[in-house]
């Protein structure tokens, strides 16, 4: 789910069709979400609760569009492909493969957003794992975080490298600050430290990766929890978590300079949190924060909470019980005017869904 320029919410998803599966999208208004609209189906996915496709308005005529799509190997090779709309999501361009390795290998954990008159993309690149690993060197055969931006007519305007080791399959994000975009995603050291990282892009260079906080979390393999940032100007917020020292944790971090230094974290929960967080910033400059705490028997329910940057948490709430969540998905949380929009993702004998509330912000705890 994403806030387009114009302060409409679109809600992508994937549901399983008789041939393959389809990806459909809809729009909240005053009175709910709109019929969905689908943009494409296909029998050759990649799908899987983590890596999810997205559906993203980047002005009010340009739209985009990504999925994922299996390669004849199998297993964990698949490409990122795209597709443009010029008519804000009524029809659609044909599909593009946004990197051009062609290699067996893995492709995905995709963020579009709003790049100039065009669209800039991150994902996670796996065209060195065709190398065979080597344990003295493991940068040789790791996962990458590579950037590009292409123009309406869907051709390359530039590529980029912007880290050359990183976590493998968790979630990245990006939010343009007053001085440009921003990514946040987890990074991978050569002792496998898996702490949260931000690349800023100036002069149209991404600049080497810096961390949010130490929490030297070392941990030998991915944890599937990818870090959420938002900005406002040079107002910068990241939400991530941590289990370092093997105490689970959801942090929240504040930058007042365009994510070049944050503050010292604040902790928002330390009680059997499972991560899968989202966040939305507030007009008063706090950050309202969503995630997954354990609730036994491989369950999960679905937290919110208020955190004012000088003063810690300000409100916790239960905001959708256990039995009502599905513990593997990533729930979704933005602001709409006066309302936060929180979608989580049901699993109820089997058959799964999809729910949305919308929140007054008055309700999210005193100020």
């Amino acid at each position: 789910m994403v806030t387009g320029p114009a302060g409409e919410v679109v809600l992508s998803w994937l549901e399983p069709t008789e041939t393959g599966n389809a990806l459909s999208f809809s729009t909240l208004g005053d009175t709910g979400w709109s019929d969905k609209r689908t943009i494409t189906s296909a029998d050759n996915w990649f799908v899987n609760w983590a890596d999810f496709p997205s559906v993203v308005p980047l002005s009010d005529h340009l739209w985009a569009a990504h999925w994922l799509a299996s390669q004849p190997a199998g297993g964990y090779a698949y490409d990122v492909v795209a597709a443009l709309s010029l008519d804000g999501g009524e029809t659609w361009s044909e599909a593009f493969i946004p990197h051009t390795d062609g290699t067996p290998t893995e492709h995905g954990f995709v963020t579009l957003f709003p790049d100039g008159a065009g669209l800039g993309m991150v994902w996670l690149d796996g065209r060195k794992m065709v190398n065979e690993y080597d344990e003295n060197d493991v940068a040789s055969s790791g996962m990458t975080l590579r950037a590009a931006t292409f123009g309406s007519d869907r051709l390359p305007i530039g590529e980029a490298l912007v880290d050359d080791l990183t976590c493998d399959c968790c979630q990245t994000d990006v939010a343009l600050t007053a001085e440009g975009p921003v990514v946040v995603y987890r990074d991978r050291t050569t002792d496998e430290t898996r702490d949260i990282y931000v690349s800023r892009r100036e002069f149209g260079e991404w600049q080497p990766g810096t961390a949010v906080s130490d929490d030297d979390w070392e941990i030998p393999a991915c944890p599937v929890n990818g870090p959420i940032i938002r900005a406002d100007g040079k107002t910068v917020a990241v939400a991530w978590f941590t289990a370092a020292d093997d105490q689970p944790m959801v942090k929240v971090a504040w930058s007042g300079d365009s994510a070049r230094s944050f503050s010292t974290p604040i902790v928002v929960d330390a009680e059997r949190p499972l991560g899968h967080v989202g966040a939305a910033l507030l007009p008063d400059g706090d950050l309202a924060v969503t995630w997954h705490r354990a609730a036994g028997q491989g369950g999960a329910s679905l937290m919110l909470a208020r955190v004012d940057r000088n003063f810690g948490v300000v409100a916790t709430y239960p905001l959708v019980a256990a039995a009502d969540v599905f513990a593997f998905s990533v729930p979704q949380l933005v602001a709409s005017g006066d309302d936060l929009i929180a979608v989580w993702t049901t699993e109820t004998d089997g058959e799964f869904g999809i729910r949305s509330a919308r929140i007054p912000l008055q309700l999210v705890g005193p100020k």
